[in-house]
């Protein structure tokens, strides 16, 4: 069970509350190599790690299957495993299917294009073609539930925001605890990193925003 704090008081040193609402606070981790995070930064939760890829032993085809090496995931990405299956068999090409973790398909891509969505990559043709079947996982990795400053332009999972930093953290080379504001009436003049994006999903989390004049 998280360990849940209720603040009713105001912020009279940057005016970041408003007076008279309850603010709700928890422990949060701020990852190792954020560097230093300043108070009332808006936060996200990394649930998203590395993204790898392995052929399946049965396959026929030898092709290289390659992930993008700036961006392999993307926007809208899932931990867990995608099948990247072929569907069409060619002379020097083919086609696959990609499904995501839940087994929605999210496409199709020819041999030698380029696939972009949730997760980013190509397949090249090899001496040997594909049949109808081979089949690539493309895995991506939990995350570290850990928090790093929002960003809407992340793929990590930080790019929706949970929470307000309460104190400023130096997370340059070790995992820091922090509270973090979950639930309140904030000053949105006071709140670091916050943009139009954010401002509409914590409100569904109960983070309200106002301007004192």
């Amino acid at each position: 069970m998280e360990n849940l704090g209720v603040n009713q008081q105001s912020n009279s040193v940057d005016n970041l509350f408003i007076p008279g609402f309850p603010v709700i606070t928890k422990a949060v981790t701020i990852k190792s190599g954020a560097g230093v995070i300043a108070k009332n930064t808006v936060l996200g939760k990394e649930t998203l790690g590395a993204v790898t890829v392995a052929a399946d032993g049965g396959n026929t085809g030898n092709g290289v299957f390659t992930l993008d090496a700036t961006t392999p995931k993307l926007a809208r990405a899932k931990a867990g495993i995608y099948k990247v299956v072929c569907i069409a068999a060619a002379t020097n090409g083919g086609t696959f299917r990609v499904t995501d973790p839940e087994g929605y398909v999210l496409g199709d891509v020819a041999v030698a294009a380029t696939f972009s969505n949730q997760i980013k990559f190509s397949i090249a043709d090899g001496a040997t073609d594909f049949v109808v079947g081979d089949t690539f996982d493309v895995t991506i990795a939990a995350g570290s539930g850990k928090h790093l400053a929002y960003s809407s332009s992340n793929v990590d999972g930080t790019q929706y925001p949970e929470a307000i930093l309460a104190a400023e953290v130096d997370a340059t080379s070790a995992d820091v605890t922090e509270t973090a504001y979950i639930t309140g009436y904030f000053n949105e003049a006071e709140v670091v990193g916050e943009d139009a994006n954010a401002k509409e999903l914590l409100l569904q989390k109960g983070i309200f925003f106002t301007t004192i004049q």
